[in-house]
């Protein structure tokens, strides 16, 4: 046991060697940068958070071959504009928030195994939850539907159309190694029931205990959940739940000077790229730049004060890394006594 605690505790503060980083930010900064410009020209900011969530497909493939890399985030750019409509739906037909919780949950599963299989990077379902939660929790009519195919779809393009830039301009190879996929054994099915019951115990949670921002809980057991064994399950929830509440004190900072909507999206930009220079290096540093960023995007898109978006942020924070940590120790208990039957 003692090892084990030494082991996360090596694994929480550690920071790995820079590879390639700066040119993912700039890819990043430029896929999330000109959609909410263009939002911001044309008025509407209550649309960014369509816009971001396409965005998010540019973080995929990030150390794979050019060809890999357009075809992961196209897939992926796919399936985050799908669990917004699904959170859409949600939210249309005023869904009862237990009830979204396991829609959402259910979604968690699929996209991990689907993740799996086709060997994501980054792994895992965390984007695809946060983007059904946070849509389904948005006020939306049946004209909504339209809005996220248009807004979402074109973030997606966008994205795209950057990666293709960058590889041009790199002279990059569209040589297509061969990749063996995995099977789906015993290893995939354990981390898609892992990660959807996390995701579906943390939600109940979240929303009998805090409410509006339930799926804040489902994001943080998602990611307490997201390692290949236990001792990188630890150190994910102990960097998320670390670098959160570091993260709200700055984001704290940043709500309480009240910026206007073109210097929030400059500090937006600035933070998408810290967070890309180290989230593949230390999840917990890059928490400090994205828990601030999640804040202000939501900020422009919602009327919550900073006062109820601060606190529901840390308790939820709290209540999916417990419940994700606990979920993790007993599917590793569960699996090795089977291991040993």
């Amino acid at each position: 046991m003692a090892e084990t605690r030494g082991r996360v505790w090596t694994g929480v503060i550690r920071v790995g060697p820079r590879a390639g980083d700066h040119r993912v930010a700039v890819r990043a900064v430029l896929s999330v940068c000109v959609p909410l410009l263009v939002l911001l020209l044309i008025g509407r900011l209550d649309l960014s958070v369509y816009a971001s969530f396409g965005a998010f497909a540019a973080l995929y493939g990030r150390a794979d071959t050019p060809r890999t890399r357009v075809r992961m985030q196209a897939t992926a750019g796919g399936i985050l504009v799908a669990a917004m409509l699904v959170g859409t739906a949600l939210s249309v037909l005023a869904i009862p928030a237990l009830a979204s919780v396991a829609v959402v949950a259910a979604l968690a599963a699929a996209v991990t195994l689907f993740a799996y299989r086709a060997q994501w990077h980054p792994p895992g379902a965390l984007f695809a939850v946060f983007a059904a939660g946070a849509t389904a929790s948005f006020p939306a009519t049946g004209s909504t539907f339209a809005t996220v195919l248009i807004v979402g779809g074109a973030s997606v393009l966008w994205s795209l159309l950057v990666t293709v830039v960058f590889v041009l301009a790199r002279r990059g190879s569209w040589a297509r190694p061969r990749r063996p996929r995995p099977p789906i054994g015993a290893v995939a099915w354990e981390m898609t029931a892992t990660v959807g019951v996390a995701a579906l115990l943390a939600g109940i949670a979240g929303a009998l205990l805090v409410g509006t921002h339930w799926y804040w809980a489902m994001v943080g057991a998602v990611a307490a959940v997201g390692g290949a064994h236990v001792t990188a399950r630890l150190i994910r929830g102990t960097q998320r739940l670390v670098g959160t509440l570091v993260g709200v004190l700055i984001a704290a900072g940043l709500l309480a000077l009240q910026l206007p909507p073109w210097l929030t999206i400059v500090v937006a930009v600035a933070l998408q790229a810290g967070a890309e220079l180290f989230v593949g290096r230390n999840y917990g540093i890059a928490m400090l730049f994205i828990t601030p960023l999640a804040l202000l995007m939501i900020s422009l898109a919602s009327p919550a004060t900073p006062e109820m978006l601060l606190r529901d942020r840390v308790i939820e924070t709290i209540i999916g890394v417990a419940v994700g940590t606990v979920v993790a120790v007993v599917s590793a208990v569960l699996r090795r006594r089977s291991s040993r039957s």
